[in-house]
C-alpha cells in the first residue's frame, strides 16, 4: 500500500500512542502529540525515544502541544478510559479535517458512543491493538512484544479512508486488518481482556498463578464473558480467528474471536508467558486509577442488557471496587 503523507494527532503519547507516533513520524508523516505541559516540553526537546527488539532503538522527532491547533487527517485516541473526558478537550471537533478519522484504541466497548456524539459517526473508526509497550518516562517508550497488530473497523467510514490509514501504518511496520463489524472486534478483545484484568488485579498475581491457583475461577469467568460476548455480537467462527494470525501471537486467536469455545480460551491463556501482568494490575500496583468500569462495569452492563448470568464477574468487580475504589 502507498504511504500517503498524513497529519496525525496522537492524544495520549504513552506506551501505545507514543510507539505509534514514533513509528509514523520516522516514515515521514507529520505527527502532533497532545498531552500535558511536562510531556509536551519533553517531546519538543527530545522527541520520542523507542527501545524495541522489533524496530531497534531510534528517536523520532514529533510536534507536541496541549491542544490540537491545526487540521488533522487522523486522531489516535490512546489515553486511559479514566482520563478520556478530560483528554478530549484537547481535540476540538472543528480542528479536524472534514474527512478525518478518529481512531480510538481504548480498552472496553462503550467508548465509541461517546466519540460518535462528539465527532460524528462519519469520522469514527474504532480499533483494537495487540502490543506490549510501556512509557517509562515522558517521551521514552519500551516496546517488548515482537508484534504490533491492529484490527480496524469503520462501518460509517468510506473504505478508501481506512485503506489510506492502513497503508501508512503498514509502511511503518504495523500489521493491520480491516474488519467488518465493530461489535465483533471490540468484544473479541474483551473476551481475552476481562478475565485477565479482573483476576490478575483482584489477586495481585501474574497470569501464571491465575491459571494454576485460580484456574477454576478463570474457567468460570471465561465462560461468562464468552456468553456475554456472543450475545453482544462477537465473532463466532474460531477457524476465521485462527487463520487471522495466531502464528505471530498466541493471544491473537483468542483476542480475535476463537474464545467462543471456553476450552480454546483456556488453552490460549496457557500459551502466554507466566510472568505476564495486565495493564489494570500494573495501574493498581502504581496507585493509578483503574479502568474497572470500562472493563468490568461494561461487561456487567452488557450481561444485564442481554440477560446473561455473570456471578463470578459480578463478585470480582464488587471486590475490586471495595479494595481500590472505596478504600
Amino acid at each position: 500500500m502507498a504511504n500517503d503523507d498524513l497529519t496525525v494527532a496522537v492524544l495520549g503519547p504513552g506506551g501505545v500512542g507514543g510507539l505509534l507516533a514514533a513509528l509514523l513520524a520516522r516514515t515521514g508523516h507529520r505527527v502532533v502529540c497532545l498531552a500535558g505541559d511536562k510531556t509536551v516540553q519533553a517531546l519538543r526537546e527530545n522527541g520520542i525515544r523507542v527501545s524495541s527488539g522489533r524496530y531497534g532503538p531510534f528517536t523520532a522527532r514529533v510536534a507536541a502541544d496541549t491542544r490540537l491547533r491545526e487540521p488533522a487527517d487522523v486522531v489516535f485516541v490512546t489515553v486511559k478510559h479514566t482520563a478520556l473526558d478530560v483528554a478530549l478537550e484537547r481535540v476540538p471537533a472543528d480542528e479536524l479535517a472534514e474527512d478525518a478519522l478518529v481512531v480510538p484504541l481504548l480498552n472496553g466497548v462503550e467508548h465509541p458512543a461517546v466519540l460518535r456524539e462528539r465527532y460524528g459517526a462519519g469520522r469514527l473508526a474504532p480499533a483494537v491493538i495487540r502490543v506490549e509497550s510501556t512509557r517509562v518516562a515522558p517521551g521514552v517508550i519500551e516496546h517488548d512484544s515482537p508484534f504490533v497488530e491492529i484490527d480496524l473497523t469503520g462501518e460509517s467510514v468510506a473504505r478508501e479512508r481506512l485503506d489510506r490509514l492502513t497503508g501508512a501504518l503498514e509502511w511503518a511496520g504495523v500489521r493491520v486488518r480491516v474488519l467488518d463489524g465493530e461489535a465483533a472486534a471490540l468484544w473479541a478483545k474483551m473476551v481475552f481482556l476481562a478475565p485477565f484484568a479482573l483476576l490478575t488485579t483482584r489477586y495481585g498475581v501474574p497470569l501464571g498463578e491465575v491459571r494454576t491457583r485460580y484456574r477454576e475461577e478463570l474457567a468460570a469467568l471465561v465462560e461468562e464473558t464468552t456468553a456475554v460476548a456472543l450475545a453482544a455480537g462477537a465473532a463466532t467462527d474460531p477457524a476465521v480467528a485462527l487463520a487471522a494470525g495466531a502464528a505471530t501471537d498466541p493471544a491473537v486467536a483468542l483476542a480475535a474471536g476463537a474464545a467462543t469455545d471456553p476450552a480454546v480460551a483456556l488453552a490460549r491463556y496457557d500459551l502466554l508467558p507466566a510472568e505476564m501482568k495486565s495493564s489494570m494490575q500494573r495501574d493498581a500496583e502504581a496507585g493509578r486509577a483503574l479502568e474497572l468500569d470500562a472493563i468490568g462495569g461494561a461487561l456487567l452492563r452488557a450481561a444485564e442488557r442481554h440477560g446473561v448470568a455473570a456471578p463470578v464477574a459480578t463478585r470480582l468487580v464488587r471486590e475490586l471496587r471495595w479494595s481500590f475504589l472505596d478504600a
